[in-house]
């Protein structure tokens, strides 16, 4: 009996642990790193995450071989329009505040995408920080609709 309850408790386990996917180093956490899924023909695509650093840090870089290049950007609300624009010094993360990389605000975008992002597949992003160093993290592609992780698949906002 002992050893049925003790293998249906990993199972448990294990199926808890393939939904997060998150980092710690150092001070640093990272967050459900995601993207959506994209249409046959697009060109480009965003990858999404929740970054973290207790003593502040600075994301400087961003690449990954599933496109031609890799930015980090801002979309923002400029004179009524929605621009987007390549942050060219990265993005400064303070102390103990919670940047939120997201669809219409900071995300990573994969430009000239080598093939179309399909739910359920993952890829690996190299994120460089200017303390943390570099960090490889696995994206996980949900669904073209999502907005951002749901709480009863990830356990978290």
């Amino acid at each position: 009996m002992l050893k049925k309850f003790t293998l249906g408790a990993l199972l448990c386990l294990s199926t808890a642990l393939s939904f997060a996917h998150d980092y710690v180093v150092g001070d640093m956490t990272i967050d459900h790193p995601w993207a959506r899924a994209t249409p046959p023909k697009a060109a480009n695509a965003g990858g999404f995450m929740l970054l973290n650093s207790k003593s502040g840090d600075q994301l400087i870089a961003a690449s990954s071989d599933i496109a031609e290049k890799t930015e980090i950007h801002e979309m923002k609300m400029a004179d009524g329009v929605m621009k987007m624009r390549p942050l060219a010094t990265g993005l400064v993360l303070a102390p103990n505040q919670v940047v939120k990389l997201a669809p219409g605000g900071y995300h990573i975008m994969f430009l000239g995408i080598k093939q179309p992002l399909k739910e359920g597949d993952q890829f690996p992003v190299t994120l460089t920080f200017a303390k943390a160093g570099k960090v490889t993290v696995a994206i996980k592609v949900q669904a073209m609709t999502d907005m951002a992780p749901t709480t009863t698949q990830h356990g978290h906002n």
